[in-house]
């Protein structure tokens, strides 16, 4: 039975659903559609935060779902927004690269040291915002509203200097980790 609980989850869940239209309506070129959705998704993935940490309605499901779902978002809009030619292809290479890395990263490390709990470093809550504000400067461009070119073009190094420090402070943080964990397994034998 679902209760005002879940509601976090609910909100992340209508969030995953909102990528599909969101892709569709950025290919059929409705960018006002397009910035409406990824404003309503920004904000439900604000308010399933908030929700959860106020009431204390956090779950072993929304701490895997809630980061799913920015991660299927990003990946949508910034592959459909290269292969509409408004963002570079180095920059989508880069966020998946990123990505992608962690990801591995997390799965050597939970296998090979101990269980994994991921859970998002501040920096790392900047980087996803800095990506989703990427997202809605370009949509507001393409939406025909004025932004100035500096914007775009300073939040597009924004974004990629957040992927590489926020996958050096992974790195190292993990990395320390394991290193300390395989030290004390050599101490132990």
């Amino acid at each position: 039975m679902i209760s005002v609980r879940d509601l976090p989850n609910i909100l992340t869940v209508a969030r995953m659903l909102l990528v599909g239209p969101l892709v569709y309506m950025l290919l059929t070129e409705r960018y006002v559609a397009a910035l409406v959705l990824a404003l309503v998704a920004g904000i439900s993935d604000w308010l399933d935060g908030a929700l959860a940490r106020r009431f204390n309605w956090q779950s072993q499901f929304g701490g895997i779902l809630d980061p799913l779902a920015d991660k299927l978002l990003m990946l949508a809009s910034y592959a459909t927004l290269t292969w509409l030619d408004a963002l570079p292809v180095w920059l989508l290479a880069l966020v998946v690269a990123r990505d992608l890395i962690i990801v591995a990263g997390g799965m050597v490390y939970h296998y090979w040291f101990e269980s994994f709990q991921a859970q998002p470093t501040q920096l790392s809550k900047y980087n996803t915002l800095c990506q989703l504000v990427l997202v809605w400067v370009v949509l507001t461009t393409l939406a025909g509203l004025p932004v100035p070119q500096w914007l775009s073009v300073a939040l597009v190094w924004l974004v990629a200097l957040m992927a590489v420090a926020t996958l050096v402070q992974y790195v190292f943080k993990w990395g320390r980790r394991a290193v300390r964990i395989a030290h004390t397994r050599d101490l132990s034998r």
